[in-house]
């Protein structure tokens, strides 16, 4: 009797009562309570992480893997450019030179940076210029500008754009800023609209040209590496006191921290979902051990003991809530399968770095809820168990 005793009465009690519906009903509630918690903790990770990997794809690419800058200036030039090129053969270089200048067309105007690169090294090390780079051609004073500034200014190729630079030459009795139009060769498109409406890229010779710099000097050199994080420490290296590196990831910490705690939040929240929904597992189990005090008084009367008693409620709550796990696990997993197939949702691109929902859920946070719901069923179960076990048989049968 006492190997089969406890599943059958798990079995016994899961079934529905006609005189006592509510501790059924209790019961139905948790499983659905805990299956809707795991199924939105698994879309709402999955979406967290999409965009946290959406954000990074696009950051790496418009700030660069790593970027070389001087400490002193004219310490970024072309022999150490060419000292790299040979040092590091398996990366892709690209010098740059900088100025910040204010984009107008008639009486729009627009802040941002304008930079001189060579436009087959810049191929190599920025994708989002790749296509319109190797689709033109590119003269003296030509410019390559981001989709929003083009559209906020209702531009088209071919037409003239003025920059106004914040670099100053002397004219009569003051100093006036630099001003030079560009003829708009072709645009881009980073999904990012910051950036497509601050950056604006020329040949390395106009800006020379412009800001009269010697043509082997630059502002720094960009850098395209697929391990960022390893390759750093190795330029660094062989770097020159009089230069520095930095990686993307430096520019953006606190965009990245914000996410991270953002994600941790929304974890701990929907979490509290699953708790709520287990308190349902605490009052359908304790309403069953009210309900079946005599039946508990008379097997400890005919010999199951305590420990078996507390088996049977605590199975039976693990049963409940590992049944809404299962199904939560089920429904979320279909969720995103129909959310990353079928184009649902479809977000504004002027806001977000895709019009898709980016998903991805990594196996860590799988493990997490996965095994932060069973914890909370386990806990949430063991009380009433407890209390079964504690019911005194002499007080139950002389008053039921």
């Amino acid at each position: 009797m006492k190997t089969s005793i406890v599943p059958y009465l798990v079995k016994r009690f899961l079934r529905f009562d006609k005189e006592q519906p509510f501790i059924f009903l209790s019961a139905l509630l948790a499983f659905l309570g805990i299956a809707l918690g795991v199924m939105v903790l698994l879309i709402a990770m999955a979406l967290m992480n999409g965009f946290d990997k959406e954000f990074r794809k696009k950051l790496t690419i418009m700030n660069y893997p790593l970027t070389v800058i001087p400490k002193f200036y004219g310490s970024v030039n072309k022999n150490l450019l060419i000292d790299l090129e040979n040092k590091f053969p398996k990366l892709n270089f690209s010098p740059y030179i900088q100025s910040s200048v204010m984009a107008r067309s008639g009486n729009k105007l627009e802040g941002g940076y304008i930079f001189g690169v060579d436009f087959k090294s810049e191929a190599k090390v920025n994708s989002v210029l790749k296509e319109p780079i190797e689709n033109n051609k590119f003269n003296k004073f030509d410019v390559l500008i981001g989709k929003t500034l083009k559209d906020n200014f209702s531009l088209f190729v071919d037409d003239r754009l003025m920059y106004i630079f914040t670099h100053l030459e002397p004219g009569g009795l003051s100093v006036t800023p630099k001003i030079k139009r560009f003829k708009i060769k072709a645009t881009f498109d980073s999904g990012l609209t910051a950036y497509d409406k601050a950056y604006s890229y020329t040949t390395l010779s106009s800006l020379q040209a412009i800001l009269n710099l010697p043509s082997n000097q630059y502002d720094g050199i960009h850098i395209f590496s697929s391990d960022p994080h390893t390759d750093i420490l190795k330029i660094k290296a062989f770097l020159p006191a009089t230069v520095t590196i930095k990686g993307w990831w430096e520019d953006n910490v606190n965009f990245f921290a914000a996410l991270e705690l953002e994600k941790i939040s929304l974890f701990i929240v929907l979490m509290l979902i699953i708790l709520i929904a287990a308190i349902n597992i605490i009052s359908s189990l304790l309403m069953t051990v009210m309900n079946r005090r005599s039946e508990i008084a008379l097997l400890l009367s005919l010999g199951a003991s305590s420990l078996e008693i507390k088996k049977v409620f605590l199975y039976l709550g693990i049963v409940i809530g590992v049944s809404g796990i299962l199904a939560g696990t089920a429904l979320g997993m279909s969720g995103l399968w129909i959310l990353s197939t079928f184009d649902i949702v479809s977000l504004p691109k002027d806001v977000y770095p895709t019009t898709t929902l980016p998903l991805d859920l990594s196996a860590k946070d799988f493990f997490l809820i996965v095994s932060g719901a069973f914890a909370i069923v386990i806990v949430s179960s063991y009380y009433p168990a407890k209390k079964a076990s504690e019911v005194d048989i002499l007080t139950v049968l002389r008053n039921e």
